[in-house]
């Protein structure tokens, strides 16, 4: 699988992108990425990729040509790595949220070749966006500075499902989302930390104690944190018996609301 990334910090991209599981798969050459500045497919002696917007308001908006220029050559460059299919999606708060299954959607195409745009700014033309993004992908209800983290956090999820990234298997089909639940609480040595023992059970050797444990535990923790997932879910019968459970015996370990810490600072 190969990616592209349009962006006017390739350097960033690069960096962040070469550390930790992607960095080592990208490595073995499970994946590869590009990327394609807008500013060297300009045409003034100033590099210029954004001006004001018509109609006026606060800050600038990036011009099509450029990008559109930087498009092209990132599908040019796919074609000649004999890339399958490439799909342009634009990463932006107004796109459809980023969810475990678009992700194992993208990834399940391992053929396949993305081309990211990060815009930066007030935003992209909108010509642009119409003519060449064939999906908007946001990462949540939230504005960020620039598509490049969105776009390195789409990479560092849709990678971690490829073939021979992660080395066992079953770790992602066993992550938060996979079954459409939150992950149960981990833990590992010592036994007792600050005065608190890991769950019998976990120490028990009983896979199938410990696999019955977990489910609770990942809905007990869905249903305090995350109750939406939860709505017009098909519970199986021992997902209902569960829930029943956790109702009748009240919140547990593993439905603890996230914890909330402030640290204060001084300034002199």
């Amino acid at each position: 699988m190969r990616f592209d990334v349009v962006t006017i910090f390739p350097e960033f991209v690069l960096h962040a992108a070469a550390f930790g599981v992607t960095g080592r798969a990208r490595d073995r050459g499970l994946w590869s990425l590009g990327t394609w500045n807008p500013r060297d497919f300009t045409t003034d002696s100033y590099r210029t990729i954004d001006d004001r917007p018509y109609g006026g308001g606060p800050g600038m908006v990036m011009m099509a040509e450029p990008i559109a220029k930087a498009l092209a050559a990132a599908r040019a460059a796919q074609r000649d790595a004999g890339v399958g299919g490439t799909r342009t999606i634009h990463l932006s708060p107004t796109g459809r949220p980023l969810t475990h299954r678009r992700v194992a959607e993208l990834a399940a195409a391992r053929e396949a070749g993305y081309v990211l745009v990060a815009g930066r700014y007030e935003g992209i033309d909108e010509r642009l966006i119409a003519r060449e993004v064939d999906e908007e992908i946001a990462i949540g209800d939230f504005v960020v500075s620039g598509g490049e983290l969105p776009a390195l956090m789409m990479i560092d999820a849709v990678v971690r499902h490829l073939p021979g990234v992660l080395n066992d298997a079953s770790s992602a089909e066993q992550e938060s989302f996979a079954e459409g639940l939150l992950d149960c609480p981990h833990y590992t040595r010592p036994e007792v930390y600050a005065g608190e023992r890991v769950p019998d059970v976990l120490l028990s050797g009983h896979h199938a104690d410990i696999r019955r444990w977990r489910l609770k535990a990942s809905l007990a923790r869905t249903r305090a944190r995350r109750p939406e997932l939860l709505v017009g879910r098909k519970l199986t019968a021992e997902e209902s018996k569960l829930l029943a459970e956790i109702e009748r015996e009240g919140p547990d370990p593993g439905a603890r609301a996230a914890p909330v810490r402030e640290r204060c600072t001084r300034t002199e």
